[in-house]
Parts: structure tokens; sequence; C-alpha cells
């Protein structure tokens, strides 16, 4: 007693309060089977309760990485860590480490997990070396989970690494589907590249729908990765049919019976399924039978009537009321035959043929076979009852047949079922029994000899279905998994028989819209649901299913958001120092690069002292939580070591802590330059730029800094690859090459140690990056807008300014709604010109920026002033023109104006309204206004406005019609009135004039309107009535001169008059006049006796001529080519000879064919001849000559000076058809080609001219001379050939 009382006070005390960590019970090792789970425990004592951390191979466990793989509890002391399905990754060493303030202690187990695959080699124990090498296998470049379509084709593919790499070595490749190995077949074809792993799935179906798992096996190991492979129904050939039954097997084959099963589809397509039809086919035809008249509910069918030693093949096919599904993926063949026949057979290697060649023992002659043994009822449904028994004992009996006899239940008759055929086999399914009835069956064998006595009857079988639909499975609990999956587990359904499976499907919250997450049944209760849309709520249900059916839906599960899992972070990293004095060193280190999918709330960090290398226990830096990711430990002793590490926390809880790192010496930095920068971070990476972002250092120096230096290089690039980078922004990157960064700071001493380098930084544009976009809204509101198309939904929007927090956060208004978001300028001036950033956390990097100039500052402000007071656009502004009657309209047109705009007539300041003197319309569909007056007095001068408004938007337009301006248009309207009054009798409408005919008679005319039969028309010359005696004829107000003098000018005047008034017109015909109508008959006269245009040929070329009767220089002439007059040149030229007017084209060629005109002109029009002058007709005869003749095209040139030694090459071109024959000359004497004057003439073409080494003897004129039938031609050229040494002579 006076022990346990004096241990009682020692627990008491204070120092016995806190006790460092104890195992009571350790865990303990583990030999286990892949698939299985395996449980380590352990109990720990200590105060403060120990924080326990489970150690896989010295790497933290974090059960949210990898969901559902494992499981930690802690309950009363005991903990737990749980691994699911365990596989050969999960061998391994095990440490449980609990820690508290008094101390930490481990424990180690061992987890080996054995392999239950099939596999080709001898299975082994460990790593095995093959030629004394260990191989390392890397699975890279995987396939995710993936969706397919019934009827599509998927390829599913990985690229193995494996290390060393041995040339010809082949890993053993094996596939995968729910942990059953595949074997090549016309379903799945693989293939190995030597390094790419691949499984081609042809022709989809729901029995494809998995997890696939590829195996890669050296004699070193294996590696494996898995995914899971959905495969929806293909759509129904008839709207609302179910989908297609799936997984159809044979069971129980015999002689002339086969039981066919299948599972049942997810999707009824909206009305319940009534049954199934099941088809056969003999192998290798193509004709399919129906097995069944109606219907079956049951997911099993007996079929009989099979011929015996034939192989089928089956499918099975769904009905409901809207129609009948497509049919399901055939069975494996599968032949009708005894099972000891099948047995002996699999023994021989004869190859299949698809046809089965039975032959039987002779029976015994004259003996009747015995009774039937062990009969019993297998199977009992409503529609069927399968009946199985043992043939009779005795040997020699292999002819042997059965009869069959049904009795109902109280009665002692008994009736043959197969009357006609006995049955070969020891099956039978009987059909159309009457449902809810019992019946006794019998069954005699017979052969050749008789029919042998009845086995003993059943017990009583009441036709029925045996098998009973499950019950609903219990209560469904949805997990987040990932963006895009949900883990959904539930409660089995309660006394299930034969269950087959789970169908599990889900809709979004308030849509009433389900769909099935799988199309193949799973047979546990936990699955992961993939291909869910981030960010949107779900609801899941299940239902289980056997052969009787599938069950009810169980209840709706509670609603979920499809988000990733919240995780504690994981640890920080790159622990540094920037500052260090003599009891205290300033901290820094960069972010978890796993957040655990919720914003890091802050930080601990712990340090402890480090004596002669050996550490002591940590101590807590920091009680609360700091945001930044540097910090100052204090309360350190000078000149002693030290080690710190840091843990994260988000609202999932703190993270396990990072390494420890370096031991540093705590000692005061005495040092002029500066510390390292930190926090260094890149942004707005794209293909060639990006901004990178840094903290400046901590210790400053004995000076301030004053600038820093920013140094890159490639992340593979060595050491002395540095290089500055000092720019505004990191720009001329190469796209896709990975990069580092570090910087320094600079003060008056110097530049400091440079900053821990970044991660490496690959120079891409991501998929789907925006950059910010500025935005004026109608309301003149100027905006920053960005969007994010990827993002996670704990995705945040943080804008900056300057790369810095808004120092005045009421200059901006930030607005956020799903994927965009925004900053508006709540009162936009020259405060706001800086660099507005904005970064989406939890995302892969978006971030962008832009930079608000004094210039783009000003232009925004303008666009926002045009927003806030928009006018509306006018097509035209506000005009007057003048109407008949001398009516006035002031009109203008708008664009886009509604049918509610208002306008306002304004005249001098004062609104006008519509009435006698003012006429107003607006035209909504054409935009266009007016107000037209009757006339114009006096009090009209002024100023016109019209005031338009259509919402917002306002314009105005003015006429200011004031003075001469008025004037002028108040008399033009007083004009345009009396014309009115004018014409509303007899008048002209054209006035007097005369004309010159083409037949060369002068007419005076008018034209006149509104005239009735009782209007005069008197004609007078110098004031005395035209009377029609003289030799003058007037007919419909045209008075015609036959011929004209000078004696017929005078005054003309013509009156037009009824009872409605009259109108007169003047034409004063004088001596000038008199002679330009002499003169306009003379033209008139010498152009029309032009004779045609018409070519011919002279010695210089061409030569287009026409002929008059008369010529004189008054005559004007004009010769065009292709409707534009000719410029004439030495080579073309005009004139006239007598009365012949030319065209000459000396040496015409191709380019002076075409349309050729002479032109007389009169001022009024004139008359024009032409002709054609083209490759056609007799006069194009020397054209083509000319055309055809042999030519120097050119080439060469005038003179050639060259020095002795070197080499001459001169090519010319030639011309002309027949191809000319070339002959070169020198110095007048024809020169031949030899080896060293080389002459050639190619393709008719080309002549060159090359001497390979010139000396002064090839001093001299050179010319070649090309002649044909048509003609000859010669180019000259002159070479002159110079010693250097003569030529240096003379300079000097």
């Amino acid at each position: 007693e006076l022990h346990e009382h004096g241990e009682h006070f020692k627990r008491m005390n204070e120092d016995s309060l806190m006790h460092p960590p104890k195992f009571v019970i350790k865990p303990r090792s583990h030999t286990v089977w892949e698939k299985q789970c395996v449980r380590l425990h352990c109990t720990v004592s200590g105060w403060p309760d120990p924080r326990v951390v489970w150690y896989k191979n010295n790497v933290v466990i974090n059960p949210y990485a990898s969901p559902g793989k494992y499981k930690l509890e802690s309950k009363y002391r005991m903990h737990t860590l749980e691994i699911n399905r365990c596989d050969f990754d999960d061998t391994a060493q095990y440490r449980v480490s609990v820690m508290n303030s008094s101390g930490e202690l481990s424990a180690i187990a061992s987890v080996v997990v054995k392999s239950t695959f099939q596999q080709v080699h001898t299975p082994f124990n460990g790593p095995v070396s093959e030629y004394g090498i260990k191989f390392k296998t890397n699975i890279v470049d995987t396939f995710g989970v993936s969706f397919g379509r019934e009827g599509e084709t998927m390829t599913l593919g990985c690229t193995v690494i494996i290390y060393p790499a041995l040339h010809r070595y082949e890993p053993d490749v094996q596939w995968y589907r729910d942990d059953v190995l595949l074997s090549p077949s016309k379903w799945h074809q693989m293939h190995w590249s030597g390094d790419r792993a691949m499984l081609t799935l042809a022709h989809l179906n729901k029995e494809d729908e998995g997890l696939y798992t590829l195996r890669v096996s050296t004699k070193s190991g294996y590696e494996t990765y898995s995914a899971y492979v959905f495969v929806r129904d293909a759509d129904a050939e008839v709207e609302g049919a179910p989908g297609a039954p799936l997984d159809v097997r044979c069971l129980d084959a015999n002689k002339d019976y086969i039981i066919v099963t299948w599972k049942q589809p997810a999707v009824d397509g909206g009305g319940s399924i009534l049954g199934y039809f099941v088809d056969r086919c003999e192998v290798e035809t193509t004709h399919w039978v129906q097995c069944n008249d109606t219907p079956v509910k049951f997911a099993r069918f007996p079929v009989t009537g099979l011929v015996e030693g034939r192989s089928y093949i089956f499918r099975v096919r769904a009905v409901n009321q809207s129609g009948m599904s497509r049919p399901s993926r055939v069975s494996e063949p599968v032949a009708a035959m005894d099972p000891a026949d099948r047995a002996r057979m699999r023994g021989t290697s004869a190859p299949w043929t698809g046809q089965i060649i039975v032959t039987e023992e002779e029976p015994a002659e004259g003996v009747v076979p015995g009774r039937p043994r062990e009969l019993m009822v297998t199977e009992a449904t409503k529609n069927y009852v399968v009946l199985s028994w043992k043939p009779p004992g005795e040997k020699g009996l292999e002819g042997v047949m059965y009869y069959v006899e049904k009795c109902v239940s109280g009665t002692d008759t008994w009736q043959r079922v197969n009357t006609e055929i006995p049955v070969k086999s020891p099956r039978f399914a009987l059909f159309d029994l009457a449902e809810g009835k019992s019946y006794s069956f019998r069954v005699r064998c017979c052969n050749a000899a008789g029919v042998g006595e009845p086995s003993d009857p059943t017990e009583a079988t009441t036709v029925g279905d045996k098998l009973d639909i499950p019950s609903a499975p219990g209560k469904v609990i949805p997990t987040r998994n990932t963006d895009t999956s949900v883990v959904v587990s539930w409660e089995a359904s309660r006394d299930a028989t034969d269950l087959v499976g789970y169908y599990i499907e889900g809709s979004v919250v308030g849509s009433d819209v389900w769909e099935p997450c799988n199309n193949k049944p799973v047979n546990v209760t936990r699955f992961i649901c993939h291909g869910l849309i981030t960010g949107e709520t779900y609801v899941f249900r299940v239902r289980a299913v056997n052969a009787a059916g599938i069950s009810q839906f169980s209840p709706e599960s509670e609603p979920v958001e499809v988000k990733a899992a919240i995780a504690s972070p994981a640890p920080p990293y790159g622990i540094t120092v920037l500052e260090c004095v003599r009891d205290s060193m300033v901290l820094s280190w960069k972010q978890p690069a796993f957040v655990g999918g919720a914003d890091i709330t802050g930080y601990f960090v712990d340090y402890r002292e480090v004596v002669d290398g050996v550490p002591g226990q940590w101590h807590e830096a920091n009680v609360r939580a700091i945001s930044e990711r540097a910090y100052r430990v204090c309360d350190l002793h000078e000149n002693k070591n030290y080690q710190f590490q840091v843990r994260a926390a988000n609202m999932a809880g703190v993270g396990i802590p990072s390494l420890p790192s370096e031991t540093f010496l705590c000692e005061e930095w005495t040092i002029a330059v500066p510390g390292p920068p930190h926090d260094l971070q890149a942004r707005e990476v794209r293909n060639d730029s990006l901004v990178l972002l840094w903290k400046p250092p901590v210790y400053q120096g004995r000076n301030p800094v004053n600038g820093f230096y920013v140094d890159m290089k490639e992340a593979e690039a060595p050491e002395e690859a540095w290089r500055g980078v000092n720019r505004d922004a990191i720009k001329n990157l190469q796209e896709g090459e990975s990069y580092i960064f570090r910087v320094r700071a600079q003060n008056q001493a110097g530049v400091g140690k440079p900053s821990d380098v970044t991660e490496p930084v690959a120079a891409e544009t991501k998929p789907g990056t925006k950059e910010i976009v500025v935005d004026v809204d109608d309301d003149g509101v100027i905006s920053l807008n960005f969007e994010c198309g990827e993002m996670s939904p704990d995705s945040k929007f943080v804008w900056s300014k300057n790369y810095e927090d808004f120092s005045d956060t009421s200059r901006v208004t930030q607005e956020t709604k799903g994927n965009k978001s925004k900053i508006i300028f709540n009162d936009p001036g020259e405060e706001d010109i800086g660099i507005y950033s904005c970064i989406v956390t939890h995302s892969d990097g978006a971030s962008s920026s832009y930079t608000l100039s004094d210039e783009e500052l000003k232009r925004l402000l303008e666009v926002s002033h045009d927003h806030k007071f928009p006018i509306i656009p006018l097509k035209s502004n506000l005009a007057v023109e003048m109407l008949e009657k001398g009516r006035v309209r002031f009109w203008l047109q708008a664009e886009n104006m509604s049918a509610n705009g208002k306008i306002d007539y304004i005249f001098n300041d004062n609104a006008v309204s519509q009435g006698e003197k003012y006429k107003m319309n607006f035209d909504k569909n054409t935009g266009v206004i007016e107000m037209t007056m009757d006339s114009l007095t006096p009090a009209d001068e002024g100023t016109y406005s019209f005031q338009l408004q259509d919402g917002k938007a306002t314009n105005q337009s003015s006429l200011v019609l004031i003075g001469d301006v008025f004037k002028q248009l108040q008399k033009e309207s007083e004009f345009q009135s009396k014309e009115w009054v004018r014409k509303q009798g007899p008048h002209f409408i054209e006035y007097l004039s005369y004309e010159v005919t083409p037949e060369c008679c002068v007419i005076l005319k008018c034209k006149v309107g509104n005239i009735k039969k009782d209007t005069s028309a008197i004609w007078y010359k110098d004031g005395h009535e035209i009377k029609s005696e003289q030799s003058l004829s007037f007919t419909e107000g045209v008075l015609k001169l036959e011929i004209i003098t000078k004696k017929d000018a005078g005054m003309y005047e013509v009156v037009l008059k009824d009872e409605r008034g009259k109108d007169t017109s003047k034409l004063n015909l004088t001596d000038q006049d008199v002679l330009t109508v002499f003169i306009l008959l003379f033209f008139i006269s010498a152009a029309n006796s032009s004779t045609p245009l018409k070519i011919t040929s002279t010695d210089e070329g061409i030569r287009l001529y026409t002929f008059v009767s008369f010529y004189n220089d008054l005559l004007q002439v004009t010769w065009h080519y292709k409707d534009s007059p000719i410029a004439f040149s030495d080579r073309i030229k005009s004139g006239v000879v007598g009365e012949q007017l030319w065209l000459q084209i000396t040496e015409p060629t191709e380019k002076d064919m075409g349309k050729y005109a002479i032109e007389f002109n009169d001022g009024k029009g004139g008359l024009r001849r032409t002709v054609e002058l083209s490759g056609q007709g007799k006069h194009f005869g020397p054209l083509l000559i000319l055309l055809d003749r042999a030519r120097v095209a050119g080439g060469l040139p005038d003179v050639v000076t060259i020095q002795e030694g070197k080499a001459l090459n001169l090519t010319c071109n030639i011309s002309g058809n027949p191809v000319p024959e070339v002959t070169w000359l020198k110095n007048e004497k024809e020169i031949t080609s030899d080896e060293h004057c080389i002459l050639k003439f190619e393709s008719g073409k080309f002549a060159s001219f090359t001497i390979t080494g010139v000396n002064t003897s090839d001093t001299g004129k050179y010319s070649i001379l090309v002649k044909n039938k048509y003609g000859t031609e010669s180019g000259d050229f002159t070479v002159s050939v110079f010693i250097p040494e003569e030529a240096a002579g003379k300079k000097k």
C-alpha cells in the first residue's frame, strides 16, 4: 500500500503528469493474399496523448491521396491502419511513429502480399536477379478512366520503361479485367511494341466494362496499373426500348439440352422489362432461331430440341412495351453432347471444327434398361421445371433414351410428356405447367429392346419461382472523391440469394433524370461513380440483381457536391535562413505541392537544438498559425546549432511535418551585402514569356537594397549556363523548354547571395488559357474581366495591383460568378494607372495581367462617356430640298432608332407641331424624319433643328437659313410654285432648239405637254407668223428647214394657248449659229462618207486605213486601241494622204493584236469605224511573218572586259518559227565549236558562247547570226582581254 501510495503521488507531481509515449501493444507483421484486406493495430500510452503517424517504407501514408486504399482509426488509445484490396505494391515495411512533447517512439511491422494472378513464369519470392541484373519497371503515359459506347472500338495503352534497357529483352505483359486474365480473341487484341503495351477492345459490349489492370513482370518483380472502363448502351433501335442483356453464358450442356443464363440490363428504357427472348444459331451458319415463343422473366432458360453433336451460339434480347432491345453479345460456342464425351475430347489435340462427331456403342441386344437413378428437380420457375437424373448403372446401355412422365399431386394418373421423341440427355425441361399446382415426376429408360420400369417419383413440386427477387439495398452514402467522381457505398440487400450484383444510378438534384453509373453489375457494396460534372450536386440510389429480376430502388442518398475530397496538406519543403542575429533566425520555406484541396490557413514551425550531431527534442516556435511563408524564430542561443521543421494547416487539419532542415548555426550576420530574396513565384506562364515575383531579403546588409538581378537557365543546363534577364517580364523563351530562375539583391556594398532556385517552369500556354479583357458596359462602367476554364470547387480569384494587395479597396469593386470574375472601377482616374493581375487559386497556374496606362485610361474614359451619354448615329444630317408646287421639305435619316424614339421640331428655339403650316412624319423602317411647309415667307427665315431622343441616346441636327441662302431658297420656292401653275395649262416641256440630223437636215424643235385638240401652236420669225405657204412644214411642234442659209438667221418663237392659258418659247438663231450648223453639216457628211476600216501590209509592217469623200482640218479624228486612245510613237504613227486616213504599225508583235477604231468627233458622240487585228484572216499573213522571223531576243552585252585566264560564258535567247539556223562570227569570219570555244544551241531557244580560259588572242568583235525563211537578224558584242600586271602598271 505504501508503494502504491508513493506511485500515486509520483504520477501526480508536475514531472510525472507528462510522460513519453509507450507501446502497450506493438503492430505485428502479416502475410496475406492479393485482394485481401489487412489491419495493423497498436495500443499506445503517454501524456499528452501522443500524435500517431503511419509510414510505408519511410513515406508518410496520406489516406486522402489514395481514397479507399487506406483507412486510419484511433479509438481509446488503439490505433489502426487498414489496407484495402492489397496488391503486390503493398508489400513493404510499415512504421508507426508516436510522439508528444515528452518524446518520440516507433515500431515496425512488415506486410507481405502473395500473388493470386495466373502466371506463365514460376512464382518467385522477393527480387530475383536475371544474369546478375535487377530490373526496375515504371509504367508511365497511362490511360485514365475511359468511357465508350457499345459497338465502338477502344484502345488502352501504357508506356513501360524498364531499366536497365536490354536489347531484345521482353517482360511478361498481361492484361486483366476485374482480376481475370484476358486472352487474345476477336474481342481483345494485345500488342507489345517494345516500350508500349496496348489492349484493343473491338466492338465494345457491356461485358467489357470493368477494372482493367496492366501487369508487367520481370525477374526482379512486377508493376501494375489499373483504371476503370465504362461502356454505355448503344442508341436503341426503337425509342424507349430497353438496353441489351449482357454476359450470356451456357451451363449444363448435354446431348439435346443447354441452360442459357444472362444478366439483366441497367437501362429498361423507361418501362419495366416484360421478359427476354433467347435465340440460337448453329456454328458456321448465320441463321438465328428464336427458342421461346413467349418472353421469360427469369434470367435463365433451358434450351431443348438441339441436335446432338452440333455446336451452337446463343444471344438474348429484352422486350418492353416500347419494343425490342438490341441483341446481346453472342455466347461462346458450346456443343450439344454428353458431358462424359466432352471430357474425353478435352484430352485430344484435334483441331476445333465447330462440328462434333459422336459415336455410340452398340447396345446389348435384348436387354431392357433398368430404372434411372437419383431423379430430382434442379430448377423450378413459373415458366418451366428442370429435371435431372443419372442413367441406369448397367453397362452396354449407351443407346438408352428417356421418357418423362408427370402426375398432378393428389391423383394417380401419370401422363407421358415427350410421347413422340424420347430424350437422350439425363436432363429435361418441362414447360406449360399450371402455375401454383403441384406435380410429381418420374422417368423411364428405353432402347430397342423396350421401355424399362419408371424411376422413383420426385417429391411434389409446386410450379412457381423458387428464387425471390432480392430486397432493396439499404442506406446509400456518397463521399467526395475527385472533381469528377464520387464514392458511393451502401448496405447490402438482406437475405439475397444467388445475388448477381448491384446497379447504381445518379441524378443531378432538381433534374429528376436518372442515369446509370454502371452498365455491368458490381458484386461489392462500394463503387466509384465517374464522369460526373464538377460543382453539380448529385443524389444516388442502388438496385440489386439476381436471376429472378431487379429489386426495388434503395432510398435516395443525401445530396453530395462533386468536388475533390479535402485532406490535410503535404509537408512544406525548401527551408532556408533569410537572416540571423544573436538570438533569432528568420526562416522561409516553399508551399506544399499538395494543399489537400483547401486553402492553407497557416504554418507551424518547430525547432530543436543539435549537439555534436545528435538532435534534441522538438519545440514549438509558434502557437498560433502564421500565414506568411517566412517566420522569425526567437529565444535561440548564440553559437548553437539548430534544425527546423514546418507543418502546413488547412480546414482539414494540420499536416505532417516537413523533413528536418539542414543544421544552421545561430550567429549574427555581419556581411555588408544583402541576404537572399525569397518566395519566388512564376506567374502568367506563356509559350514565350512569364512573370517572376519575389519578396525582398529580410537582411538588408549595411545599406538598403537598391536593385535586383534576375538569372535564368534551362533546367537541364550546367551551372555555367546561368544568365541575367533584367527586364520587366521574362520574354523570348523557347516554347516547351523548362527553365529555372533565381534572384540576387544588391546594395552599395555589392551583390548578395542568390535565392533558392525555383522549381522547373515549362514555357507553354496551357490549353484554354484566357487573358484579362477590358470592357465598358452600356452604362459606361469600366471593368477588367477574367475567365478561367479549369477551376476546382475551391478555386478563388485573387486580384492585385502592381502585384500587391489593393492599398485602397474603395477604388474598385470585385464581382465573381462561376468561372468569371471582374473588378469594376468606381471612379476611374489617374490613381488607377498600373498593372492589374489576377490569379486563380487551386488551378493549374491560371493567371493574367493587364496594364492600364495613361493613354489607355484616356481612351476608356472617352468610350465610357460615349456609353453614358450615347448619341443616335445619323446617316445624313438635316437638309432641305424643294418639292413640286414650291413646297419645302426638311429631312434627315437616323440609324438604329427604335419605334419608341421621340423627335422635337424646333424653329428659332421654339417647338413647332403638326398643323396647317407644318406637316411632320417619322418612317420607323427607314429612319427618315421629315417636316414639310407649303411655302416660305420672310417670317420663316431662321434656324431649324430636329432634336432626337431614343432611351438614353440623343442627337440634334440644325440647319441655318438666313440671308442670301434663305432668299435663294424662297426665290426657288416661288419659281417652283409658278412653274406648277404654268404646267396646269399647255406648256413647253423642252424649249425651242435646233438639231442637225444624220441626214443633214436642220430641225427647229420643241416638246410640249398637257395639250388638247383645241390647243393651238403658232410659229413666229422676227415677230412675223410663219405661214404655211412658205417652204416650211409644221408637224406636232416641229419646224423643218430643208436648206439653211444666212437668211434663215433670226428670232424664232412658238406660242401655245388654249382656254387654260398660254406658254411661249423663243430661239435666237444668229449668224454664228448658222456657221456652227454648216460645220456640223460638213462633219456629218464627211463621217458618213467614210469607208469601213481596212488592213494592209507594208514593208515596214501593217497599215490600217479608211477613205472619206472630202477632208479638211475641221474634221477631228481619233485613233483607238482596245477602247483607249493610242499614244503615238516612232513605231505607231497616223496621217492623211488625200482622202485616206491611215494608222501605221512598224514591226508589229503579238501584243499589237486586238480591236482598233477610228472615231470622227463632233463633240456629241461622233461616228466610229472598227476592225479586229487577230491571228485569222487574209491580212494577218504579214504579221505572222514578222512574228515568226528569226530574232535575237536579248541577253548579249555590248562589251565584255575580262582578265586573262578567266572563263567567259554568254547566253542569249533565240526566237523564230521555224527554228532559226545559228552561226557565230569572229571579226566577221565564221567560227566553229572546239575545246577552247564551246558553242551550243539548245531547245531551239538558247544559244551559249563559252571560252574556258580566255587569252589575249580572244580579243575581238563577235557576232551571232540567226536565219530562217522569214528573215535574218544578228547580235554583236566585243570581247577585251587584259593582263593583270599591265592593268596595274597603267593604274600607277
